[in-house]
């Protein structure tokens, strides 16, 4: 299967996950799992969430920032891949003068 998000309508969300500013992402969902491409302006983020059922890989595909993996933030940028196990708590936060784009891959465990 391929997943084309050049051709999904984007949707901006505020507040995402309780952060500050808004995303914009373009999402697959199958009703189990989700595979999205994001984009956080400068300032914005993904607030801090736990994966209790899942985990989360996430690819920055360009810009940099900081992720936020079980409380200890680390600077993340363009060709850098993040995993958040299932159990842990992570966020992301664009601390650059740029956009932040990623790919992020939600696979119910």
């Amino acid at each position: 299967m391929i997943i084309d998000f050049n051709t999904m309508e984007a949707t901006v969300i505020p507040n995402f996950k309780g952060g500050e500013k808004e995303m914009t992402t373009r999402m697959f969902w199958d009703g189990t799992n989700r595979i999205l491409r994001g984009i956080l302006l400068p300032g914005a983020s993904i607030g801090e969430h736990l994966h209790d059922v899942n985990c989360e890989i996430l690819f920055v595909v360009d810009g940099e920032g900081t992720l936020i993996d079980d409380g200890v933030p680390s600077p993340i940028s363009k060709g850098q891949c993040a995993y958040c196990p299932k159990g842990h708590r992570h966020s992301l936060v664009n601390t650059s003068d740029g956009p932040l784009e990623f790919y992020a891959a939600v696979p119910d465990q």
